[in-house]
């Protein structure tokens, strides 16, 4: 298999980020919607941000957003540092289309028609990933825990470069990502000894299974030996 991307989402503290980062993180994942237990204000985010950007890791910075205008966003992703809007609401294609390459849809289809009318609906980023996809709970906008049907999101990853979410854990993810396939995976909850904090063994142990998954060196493990159970700091 290819390298596969591994995003950790709900990001709210630099402890956090940089146990993620140490670990293998690819992208990390800033949540802008008020009822998540992971919410985070504007200066909060840019704040942390330029902190984890300082400690020299080299990753993206993902926005999350829940039925934000797109000149809010447009703004957030400029005072924060941000390189990507993850839309996990339900926003319409025109909020999409306004933000062109720097905003991807997050998609909860809960059957494959379902799915169909929501590709049909939404224009295929063109840049990776092209979609997020996260198991579908009425009135929910992920972050819930629950596991997608992966036969539903193996199609699609077939298809398109997808985020696979939805109930991943360090004990499921390398199965997940034998059978769906995803450009990548992204994970909150399953990761956490608490909502909005990390676990950093969760977290090294997520990324080992990752990496082992796609046939990639294990490189998240020799520093979770070293940074597990270090408390993380900046030099």
């Amino acid at each position: 298999m290819t390298a596969v991307q591994v995003k950790i989402c709900g990001i709210t503290c630099l402890e956090d980020g940089l146990a993620a980062l140490r670990a293998g993180a690819d992208l990390l994942g800033f949540n802008f919607y008020p009822p998540s237990p992971r919410f985070l204000l504007a200066d909060t985010c840019a704040r942390l941000v330029s902190e984890l950007r300082a400690s020299g890791y080299d990753f993206q910075a993902v926005g999350v957003f829940v039925n934000h205008p797109p000149q809010e966003i447009e703004s957030l992703l400029e005072r924060c540092g941000l390189d990507l809007a993850q839309l996990s609401g339900d926003e319409p294609p025109a909020c999409l289309a306004a933000l062109g390459s720097r905003a991807f849809k997050a998609l909860r289809p809960k059957h494959t028609e379902a799915l169909l009318a929501d590709l049909e609906r939404y224009p295929t980023r063109t840049g990776m990933p092209a979609y997020l996809v996260d198991a579908y709970r009425p009135g929910a906008y992920g972050g819930t825990g629950q596991v997608i049907d992966w036969d539903l999101a193996s199609d699609l990853a077939g298809r398109h470069s997808i985020l696979l979410a939805g109930g991943l854990t360090p004990e499921n993810v390398a199965v997940a990502i034998r059978q769906v396939h995803p450009w990548g995976v992204d994970v909150a909850s399953g990761v956490e000894n608490a909502p909005g904090r990390k676990d950093p063994t969760k977290l090294a142990a997520f990324l080992l299974a990752c990496r082992q998954a796609a046939g990639e060196p294990p490189s998240g493990s020799i520093l979770y030996q070293e940074h597990a159970h270090a408390k993380p700091s900046i030099d």
